[in-house]
């Protein structure tokens, strides 16, 4: 009974506005992917690391984590799809049947604790087929009709049934398996792919379980983003 985790670096990652990918933008003197990969396998429960990479660049990011002396497990690097869910499905093709477990766990998320990862495993291990770590909404939500530059509300959905899903998420494998053959027709178009995993599991009629996320966990998308990371990173946030 083994762990796998697939690692998505696959994003051009435009909203930061860099010239290259954004699994590949520098965090500390590391690029994001080798922080996020060095996180899960520090935790001391994945296995084996699959990462999909961006198009052309599947010997840089293989020759990245190669050459890095923390990552201790097997690693096979695969080229990325047009979406995310394409490129979770190309990890999945690529993983061996005797992980029973899997995660996916995206790169713009790089400083994830060791403790989080644990938590999910832990849960999917214990009987839940797919776990999502969650952080409660703090701030008020509405639900609004899109469109214009002013949007009707259509309601105040109560923040306290809420939660601000994160990643690594994990499942059992054969779910996350089945989930995403279920919904393969989505992966060719960001329109209609699923924004993460739980969701195809979700599509299945199937339970989807949280458990509490981290605030560490956040997720890299702007500028911003990547300055708060890096103080993190720092010990100062």
């Amino acid at each position: 009974m083994t762990t796998l985790a697939i690692l998505t670096a696959a994003g051009s990652g435009a909203r930061l506005g860099r010239d290259l990918p954004k699994a590949l933008v520098d965090l500390g003197g590391s690029p994001l992917v080798l922080h996020a990969a060095r996180r899960l396998v520090g935790s001391g429960v994945v296995d084996a690391l699959i990462v999909t990479a961006p198009d052309g660049l599947r010997d840089v990011v293989s020759d990245l984590l190669a050459a890095d002396d923390r990552i201790t497990v097997p690693v096979t690097v695969v080229g990325g799809g047009p979406t995310r869910q394409a490129s979770v499905a190309a990890g999945l093709e690529a993983a061996h049947a005797r992980h029973d477990v899997v995660l996916v766990h995206d790169a713009a998320r790089p400083l994830i604790p060791a403790d989080l990862v644990q938590r999910v495993v832990k849960a999917v291990r214990a009987g839940h087929g797919a776990v999502v770590p969650g952080l409660p909404v703090t701030d008020t939500v509405k639900q609004v009709t899109p469109g214009g530059d002013v949007e009707p509300v259509v309601a105040t959905p109560d923040r306290s049934v809420l939660r601000a899903v994160q990643t690594p998420q994990g499942f059992a494998r054969e779910l996350l398996v089945r989930a995403h053959e279920a919904g393969r027709e989505r992966a060719v178009s960001e329109d209609l792919a699923a924004t993460d995993d739980a969701g195809l599991v979700e599509a299945l009629g199937e339970p989807v379980h949280i458990v509490p996320g981290d605030a560490a966990a956040a997720k890299i998308t702007t500028e911003r983003d990547l300055r708060l990371a890096e103080l993190e990173l720092e010990g100062r946030a």
